[in-house]
């Protein structure tokens, strides 16, 4: 599993230096996909990236950290 998030972590960062806009899926239990595919039982699917062309006129939001003492508390 380790293995399977590193590599998608560099697929991601490829295609968003590419231009493309992702989006992961893992949905569970994962099985439809494999028979949906007509894949042997031997495989098994680990997440889906759903990648395409952002509209032109599409605006990312500019997301801020929260302080770590807006989300944790060390008394």
């Amino acid at each position: 599993m380790e293995s399977v998030g590193i590599a998608t972590g560099f697929l991601l960062a490829a295609l968003h230096h590419a231009g493309l806009a992702t989006l992961t899926h893992t949905p569970n239990p994962m099985g439809f996909l494999g028979q949906l595919l007509g894949r042997p039982a031997n495989e098994r699917a680990v997440m889906m990236v759903v990648t395409g062309y952002p509209a032109a006129d599409v605006r990312v939001p500019d997301i801020k950290r929260k302080p770590l003492s807006a989300i944790a508390d060390f008394r």
